[in-house]
């Protein structure tokens, strides 16, 4: 069985969230609501995590390694305001817009009807110009959470597909550490739905359509043609080259922190691991054996995970070996 427990919830502070220097304030414009459930996100059963009406679900063609955490993504849109494009990266949201993710586990990878424990969400809400940042722990009656924003951890257990239960250590990130690596030109910025990364097919009602084509069709993006934006590879899709492969996942899981004018501590390493950076110019070639090393020991990412991801190990160490 699923086992939930809390070395005592918000008693220990991690080392790792202590010492992190984010470089830049930490936005302020925002006052967070004590609880989740003041956002009115999930109707009925809070754990099914059924959104409202206010919140639309958003898929992203690759995405952010969490110890093998599985992620549900929200956006609210104020009414009568719209998500517009600057180009294929992260668009401009409008004043008041909350994105929302939430971490959870399966009892059992095996058996999805043995459900879930959902053990944090994630806010960035946009107040004043700027995108503050909260991090909310479930209840162990998962009917809510609550605001812990100085970072707490606890121990995880789930069974995997292979019917091998796991467990390790979880960390829920301060707000320094989210800031760290949500940063670029010395501002908060998400980090996962750039238009690139949205343009993807995803299953409705009606079909399959165009996820950024949806968004307009429901007045949340304004007009433009799709057509123009381009597609992150999916690294997940073994159909594709190991090249496609391994550059997508070296930018949605490094690329944040690894690229001109993000956080300073990882800028500095000279990486630039954006998926449309020419090979001569990301560093991969004079560094490969740094970051076969990096990868294997689990140092990376610095922030936000403590297993080391097997199977984005292997992507790597194979498009490493292709070059």
């Amino acid at each position: 069985m699923y086992r939930w427990i809390f070395q005592s919830v918000f008693c220990l502070v991690s080392v790792t969230a202590c010492g992190v220097d984010p470089g830049i304030p930490v936005p302020n414009t925002v006052d967070f609501e004590a609880s989740l459930s003041a956002y009115n996100i999930y109707q009925g059963d809070a754990s099914s995590l059924t959104p409202t009406a206010d919140y639309q679900v958003l898929e992203l063609g690759s995405t952010l390694y969490s110890d093998y955490s599985k992620k549900q993504r929200l956006v609210y849109i104020p009414d009568g305001t719209q998500i517009t494009k600057i180009d294929n990266g992260i668009p401009q949201f409008p004043e008041g817009t909350i994105l929302v993710k939430t971490f959870y586990f399966l009892v059992d990878a095996r058996d999805t009807s043995l459900g879930k424990q959902v053990m944090e969400t994630r806010l960035e809400i946009l107040g004043d110009g700027e995108w503050n940042v909260g991090t909310y722990v479930w209840n162990e009656e998962q009917t809510d959470a609550q605001l812990a924003l100085k970072g707490v951890d606890t121990t995880v257990s789930w069974v995997d597909s292979n019917g091998t239960e796991q467990t390790f250590d979880y960390h829920y990130p301060s707000q320094k550490e989210c800031v760290a690596c949500h940063q670029l030109n010395e501002a908060v910025t998400p980090i996962g739905p750039s238009l690139r990364n949205l343009n993807i097919e995803i299953e409705t009602v009606d079909g399959t359509v165009s996820q950024l084509t949806a968004l307009q069709d429901n007045g949340l993006l304004t007009t433009f043609d799709v057509s123009t934006v381009s597609s992150l590879p999916d690294y997940h899709n073994e159909t594709l080259s190991i090249e496609e492969r391994g550059r997508a996942y070296l930018d949605m899981n490094c690329a944040h922190c690894h690229q001109p004018n993000a956080w300073q501590e990882s800028s500095q390493k000279r990486f630039e691991f954006r998926y449309e950076t020419s090979l001569s110019e990301t560093n991969i070639l004079d560094k490969s054996d740094d970051i076969r090393r990096v990868f294997q020991d689990g140092e990376m990412p610095y922030l936000g995970t403590s297993v080391v991801h097997e199977e984005g190990w292997e992507i790597v160490r194979e498009y490493l070996d292709s070059l």
